[in-house]
């Protein structure tokens, strides 16, 4: 009898068979438990593209102690072209509100009318709400003039909200249609809806899937000092002009960078590199189903600064507290306006602390911009790298050294003053001790000179060597050029005939050589170049470039990136580093030997002290200003100081500013603070 299955057909079927039911297996468990956030046939999906935020790199002052961190936040967008395909945007928008305000979350409305009725408008706009509303009026060719009720009115109509729209959700939906179009007709960055959202809030939006939603993750700033605000600066977005350089490093359209102080100096070590995802959604639910990261974030480097915010704090605050004091006595018309202080390292010429007096609130900066903007006492310029200003008798060293390197006077060449400068007929001005002696200080030589002040001294030295000697000289301690600080900072000016006759429009005369040579006239520096100028005298020659930055250290803190090292801009000759030997000697006989100006303050000072005080004369009538530098201690210096202050009358009344800061540096112990080996910084 025929068979009717062959045994080998049967097992060539039952492996087939089975090799497809394997097959089956296989893909049901690629698509149930791999790729399932992919695959429509069992989950139906829809993913969209999001940006992973990269973070800043932190600012650290120079023992490690935190200035400025990064928070990871996210905000909602809307879409108004999203929104506007919908026929039933306003209650889609009502509805938006609603959850925010039932989950306690702000929404940013801006719209200058009340939010109840009776409506008005709201008085105190910023600049920008009432750029915004001028430009909406012009766009719909509305009447400034319109009363408040009269243009929720017109709103309502012209975004079709009916009437069985209550007033208040009106109001509300009019707020939030308002900031989505004033964005197209004004140009503006696109509406953030909500800032600093919660991961549940985010969840409930997925969920009751509202259309033209976005969630942008973005960094906040985290300033952790309150001081030192002038130096560390702020983050912003690009404008056009930024994005034509910074596109070259592969910058977004939309990134965040350095505007102002450190964070734009150092931007290319403390921005990092963003990075995206795909997150796949649910059609059915709105739940995240999964992510994808498609490129990984690369943090930014961590920025250590050669500040010490501990030196930085005191050198605010003796600098807030004198010129308090200053104008507690005097009249409106007459304060001390402002001033400044710089410390710098006299070794390698590294910055330790810089105040600027009015100064602000970093962390409110942009909440308090238009005030600080337009408040009369610019708090924030910054008089420590941009202030410019007479020197006063501090710049006799200068004189001191064009004369001892022309051969017109040497160590103990001695002058005679009597009071008067009489060489030239129209013109003799006088030593200031003159008007309470009727006389001069006798002989001196450069040493008790400078001891004395004496004006008669110096301007016999000025004349003999002539102004272009002593501008040299000036360009030789950095005066008339930047000391090469990372941050923005004024040339300042060196007075010469060229300068004179080029700006000024007037000749230069005999007059104009005599007060270079006190340090008046046309000389105006920057504090922080008078701080160096009194270091490279201190460290015998050495006109170290400035600095702000100690080092930079990976985003996780386990590797060097860059240690900044010294670098001497100039260096003087030997045979010149010999006069600066004589320059130290008068200066230390300014705060050690009785008639020198800073005598009474510092002779007992825990160290000793180098120091020039200087007075500029006002021509306005007010206080002069006050002028004062040191280093310390004067046998082997490690910190000079530089201290201004506007209508303060005198160095002599200001140097105690100098002194609290000395107190500091000299009586408080180096904290260092530790970075983990897991990279987490603790301040």
């Amino acid at each position: 009898m025929k068979k009717m299955f062959r045994p080998g057909r049967l097992l060539v079927l039952f492996l087939l068979l089975f090799a497809i039911v394997m097959v089956f297996f296989i893909k049901m468990y690629r698509l149930q438990l791999v790729e399932h956030g992919d695959s429509d046939e069992l989950i139906s999906t829809y993913s969209v593209t999001e940006t992973i935020s990269s973070s800043r790199g932190d600012i650290l002052d120079r023992n490690g102690t935190l200035l400025v961190t990064s928070r990871m936040t996210y905000n909602i967008g809307l879409s108004r072209s999203a929104l506007l395909e919908h026929n039933n945007i306003n209650e889609i928008l009502l509805d938006l509100a609603r959850t925010a305000q039932a989950n306690d979350v702000a929404f940013t409305d801006t719209f200058p009318v009340t939010t109840a009725s009776p409506f008005s408008w709201i008085t105190e706009l910023s600049s920008t709400q009432k750029n915004v509303l001028s430009a909406y009026f012009s766009y719909f060719d509305l009447p400034e003039d319109i009363s408040a009720t009269d243009f929720i009115v017109w709103l309502r109509d012209h975004y079709g909200i009916d009437y069985t729209f209550s007033t208040t959700d009106a109001r509300t939906v009019i707020g939030l249609r308002y900031e989505m179009e004033t964005r197209v007709i004004y140009a503006m960055e696109d509406y953030v809806f909500a800032r600093d959202v919660s991961t549940d809030f985010i969840s409930i939006l997925r969920e009751r899937n509202y259309p033209g939603i976005s969630v942008e993750t973005s960094t906040e700033r985290v300033y952790a000092t309150d001081y030192a605000a002038h130096i560390l600066g702020y983050i912003g977005k690009m404008n056009a002009e930024e994005y034509a350089v910074y596109k070259e490093k592969d910058y977004p359209m939309d990134a965040y960078v350095g505007k102002a102080g450190v964070e734009k100096a150092f931007e290319e070590y403390l921005h990092g590199a963003d990075g995206s995802m795909r997150v796949f959604f649910s059609e059915d639910t709105g739940a995240v189903v999964r992510t994808e990261v498609t490129r990984s974030a690369v943090n930014g480097s961590n920025v250590y600064l050669s500040l010490d915010i501990g030196l930085q704090k005191a050198t605010e605050e003796a600098l807030a507290s004198k010129i308090q004091e200053i104008n507690e006595g005097r009249t409106s018309g007459n304060m001390a306006t402002g001033g400044a202080v710089v410390v710098v390292n006299v070794k390698d010429g590294s910055l330790l602390a810089t105040a600027s007096y009015p100064t602000f609130d970093i962390s409110a900066f942009f909440e308090n911009y238009t005030e600080l903007l337009n408040d009369s006492s610019a708090p924030l310029f910054n008089r420590a790298l941009n202030g410019t200003y007479n020197p006063g008798s501090t710049f006799k060293m200068v004189t001191g050294y064009a004369g001892l390197k022309s051969g017109f006077i040497g160590r103990y060449t001695p002058i005679e003053d009597t009071g008067v400068f009489t060489k030239y007929p129209d013109y003799q001005p006088r030593c200031w001790i003159y008007s309470s002696t009727g006389g001069g200080h006798g002989s001196l030589d450069i040493v008790e000179a400078l001891r004395d002040s004496c004006n008669v001294f110096f301007f016999t030295v000025g004349d003999a060597v002539g102004e272009s000697r002593l501008a040299d000289a000036a360009a030789e301690f950095g005066f008339g050029s930047p000391t090469g600080l990372e941050l923005g900072e004024a040339d300042g000016v060196i007075a010469t005939p060229e300068y004179k006759k080029t700006v000024l429009g007037d000749n230069w005369y005999a007059g104009d050589t005599l007060l270079a040579s006190i340090g008046q006239g046309q000389n105006m520096f920057t504090p922080v170049q008078m701080a160096n100028y009194v270091a490279t005298i201190a460290n015998g020659g050495y006109r170290n470039r400035l600095t702000l930055l100690d080092s930079v250290k990976s985003a996780d803190y386990t590797e060097i990136v860059l240690k900044n090292e010294r670098e001497v801009a100039y260096e003087f000759s030997e045979t010149d580093k010999a006069y600066l030997s004589i320059l130290r000697e008068g200066m230390r006989a300014v705060a050690n030997q009785p008639g020198g100006s800073a005598y009474d303050l510092f002779s007992k000072y825990q160290v000793p002290v180098a120091a020039k005080t200087g007075t500029v004369q006002n021509d306005t009538g007010n206080s002069n200003t006050g002028v004062f530098v040191c280093y310390a201690p004067a046998d082997d210096p490690e910190i000079a100081i530089s201290v201004v202050v506007e209508r303060g009358n005198a160095g002599r009344t200001i140097m105690d500013i100098a002194k609290n800061v000395l107190d500091y540096y000299f009586d408080t112990p180096t904290e260092v603070v530790v970075i983990p080996t897991d990279g987490s910084l603790v301040p």
